[in-house]
């Protein structure tokens, strides 16, 4: 099969590889859309990920398509249903699984090489993380179900209410997807972004305020004033991944306020924590990472049901060939929120 396989740092080939066997209990499944994603892209540009990949590997994570063969002993599948499956699955029976926290899984598994022609879906993710797609759902859609999941746990740890004024500080694919989901929960929203383009798109996911970043002077003045009569806002969701970005999250909140630092930072990166205004203040500060069995089935309904608009994000399409420029050009800042792989084509 003709497979895109990362070797490095911006060093992606697209050539040909062996097709994956099918052992007991799994499912292989033929990609029909493969997703780009910010994660895919700090890959390439670091060449390697220190929990999922080791290069030489073929990678991405976001798929969708349809089930080629199964392996013995697989029941409820069968070859030609349209699936999606998520991109890990908890073992079920470590000190974290037990105690209902499958996301920090000290055994989890985790699927990569969706940007190939077919991936072959391990028993313990056939078991809790395949699902079928809907019929009305093209494949570019159900692929979108991995990242919209991991929002929807971040929403559920941020506790948003209707009515308060959530802010979300980046209009990436994350960030837009945290503007809908908060506006679905009926909180006034303000889209913190560095693009005209991204922060029309958050307009269009449902943020009633925009703000460049780049002409707001101080950043965190500006937005406080923007909220409960200057005092700032009741959320804030950091989804860019800075630590300069997660001190003004942390900066912005009103007392009281619940601040989601959703936006991982390399490792061993550094930011500063006003104490005084942790402990006086009664800040919440939370962590959000990757999504668990549940979130992805509701991440699976909000995109049947047409409230969250995959097809905004889904900018872009290209044949898997044209893989590694795409890769590049969303590196260099490329404006396309999501580029829909077909390593059919």
């Amino acid at each position: 099969m003709t497979a895109a396989v990362l070797y490095g740092r911006e060093d992606v080939k697209v050539h040909a590889v062996p097709t994956p066997q099918v052992g007991p209990g799994e499912v292989r499944i033929r990609i029909r859309a493969a997703l780009t994603c910010g994660t895919d892209v700090k890959v390439y540009r670091r060449g390697y990920h220190a929990r999922m990949i080791v290069p030489p590997s073929v990678f991405g994570h976001e798929f969708a398509g349809e089930i080629e063969s199964v392996g013995e002993g697989v029941s409820g599948w069968r070859p030609g249903q349209r699936v999606v499956a998520a991109n890990s699955a908890a073992c079920g029976e470590c000190f974290y699984c037990l105690r209902m926290r499958p996301e920090l899984c000290e055994d989890l598994l985790f699927l990569n090489g969706a940007y190939a022609e077919y991936i072959t879906v391990p028993q313990r993710l056939v078991r809790v993380n395949l699902l079928p797609i809907p019929d009305h759902l093209s494949y570019e859609e159900a692929a979108l179900v991995e990242p919209l999941a991991c929002v929807v746990r971040g929403m559920q740890d941020t506790g948003v209410q209707p009515g308060e004024t959530v802010v979300v500080l980046g209009a990436g694919q994350i960030g837009l997807m945290f503007v809908r989901l908060a506006s679905l929960a009926g909180a006034r929203v303000v889209c913190v972004g560095r693009r005209p383009a991204r922060l029309e798109l958050a307009r269009q996911m449902g943020a009633q305020v925009l703000l460049r970043a780049a002409e707001a002077g101080d950043l965190v003045s500006a937005v406080k004033r923007m909220a409960n009569g200057g005092r700032g806002p009741d959320r804030v969701i950091e989804c860019v991944g800075v630590p300069e970005v997660w001190e003004q999250a942390i900066a912005m909140g009103r007392k009281g306020a619940t601040v989601n630092l959703f936006g991982g930072c390399p490792k061993e990166t550094v930011a500063r924590l006003d104490t005084s205004r942790l402990h006086y203040d009664e800040l919440t500060l939370v962590g959000t990472f990757h999504h668990t069995p549940a979130a992805v089935r509701e991440a699976l309904r909000l995109i049947a049901e047409g409230l969250v608009p995959a097809r905004t994000l889904i900018q872009q399409e290209a044949p898997l060939a044209e893989l590694p420029g795409v890769l590049q050009s969303l590196l260099n800042g490329n404006c396309a929120v999501k580029v829909a792989i077909d390593p059919q084509a």
